[in-house]
């Protein structure tokens, strides 16, 4: 009889041993046995490419996490860091002196500044405060409250300073008067 070499690696028993019934039994439970062993490994494979797997895909979404955190945190600095020109813009604007300039020079200092505010805007970031809108303490921060004004109650009578905000997130109030 003709051995393959499944056979050899099993090491049955020779068949004149055991008979035919014998034999046949014997090389059952062998790769019952043999079987049983190569489903544990490949189990033991899959979970462990699973664990892999998981953990690639929990890393990748950490680091896009990450790099968006960070992105998010450059830009915010970068508005930080513009803020104090945009206020700037608005103070010449609201000093007496700023009657005096010539009207082409303003029309081109204004420029700059709705420049600066539109490239803010393209990035996510809002400017807000206008007089007349209502008084919000989550978004406004009242450095003073007058009573002599015309105008209702809680509403701003002047923007001190705009604020700036990212989506929902107020990265600096805008500093208002009052009517009380």
């Amino acid at each position: 009889m003709k051995k393959h070499a499944e056979d050899e690696e099993v090491n049955f028993e020779p068949e004149e041993e055991l008979g035919d019934i014998g034999a046949a039994q014997a090389k059952i439970r062998k790769l019952k046995d043999e079987l049983e062993k190569v489903k544990k490994e490949r189990q033991e494979y899959l979970d462990g490419w699973q664990r892999a797997k998981a953990d690639a895909v929990n890393s990748k979404r950490e680091s896009e996490a990450r790099a968006a955190r960070s992105g998010e945190l450059l830009r915010e600095e970068l508005v930080h860091d513009i803020i104090p020109a945009l206020d700037s813009f608005d103070m010449a604007a609201g000093s007496e002196a700023w009657a005096e300039v010539s009207d082409g020079w303003k029309s081109g200092m204004e420029r700059v500044r709705d420049q600066l505010i539109d490239a803010l805007k393209r990035n996510g970031i809002e400017h807000y405060g206008k007089v007349g809108e209502t008084y919000s303490p989550h978004l406004h921060d009242a450095v003073q409250e007058v009573e002599d004004v015309a105008g209702k109650s809680h509403e701003i009578i002047k923007i001190l300073r705009y604020g700036y905000k990212a989506g929902e997130r107020i990265l600096r109030p805008a500093q208002v008067i009052v009517k009380k």
